[in-house]
């Protein structure tokens, strides 16, 4: 299971948008690079000034990026603009702003710098899984049960926390762990969902 799996409601709702865009000569590309430039600078933002009432700028901002998601998506594939060059902004926009918008959580206690940095190196190796099943025959991989958008609710909810409460309990440090334990097995599934049919018994 995974938050991805409610995709097609949230495009059905933004649909309407993305058309006014498309006749506004909006592209798919400006969206895919504007989204990744506010997620870099609200990342370098924490990290120079990580005071906890700017925490709750990551919630409101993963929603608003889930947004842009959906709409260059549906700009590419709706108003033909699909393109290499977007295929490409679209992967490596995606890790850069996850790992810009998670780092600065290694600066709130109980959370550290090496667990972090492992979940942000998982999160960048379940996106090159995604997509390495393209190159074996198959559609890009959504599979979770920790993708783009389930991380984009933990991150989300624990900035919320931390811009209500200034401090997290103590016993919030195994959400490192877990997440990386989710994250493998995430890899592992959009591994196996990528292998041909009789690869798959390997695993």
């Amino acid at each position: 299971m995974s938050i991805y799996k409610l995709k097609s409601s949230f495009q059905a709702i933004l649909r309407p948008l993305v058309g006014r865009l498309a006749a506004s000569g909006v592209t798919a590309n400006q969206v895919t690079v504007g989204a990744a430039l506010v997620s870099v600078a609200i990342g370098a933002l924490l990290l120079v000034q990580p005071l906890p009432g700017l925490f709750a700028l990551v919630p409101l901002w993963m929603f608003l990026r889930m947004a842009f998601n959906a709409v260059d998506g549906m700009l590419a594939r709706e108003h033909g603009q699909q393109s290499a060059l977007g295929g490409y902004l679209n992967e490596i926009t995606d890790v850069v702003s996850d790992a810009a918008l998670y780092i600065p959580f290694a600066l709130v206690a109980p959370f550290s710098l090496p667990w972090i940095a492992t979940i942000v190196f998982l999160s960048v190796l379940t996106e090159f899984a995604g997509v390495l099943g393209v190159a074996h025959g198959k559609e890009r991989n959504y599979e979770g049960p920790m993708g783009k958008s389930d991380r984009a609710l933990l991150f989300g909810a624990i900035g919320l926390l931390v811009a209500m409460f200034d401090t997290l309990p103590e016993w919030m440090w195994h959400l490192q762990p877990m997440a990386c334990v989710l994250l493998i097995w995430t890899v592992v599934n959009r591994v196996r969902t990528g292998l041909p049919d009789r690869d798959t018994s390997d695993i």
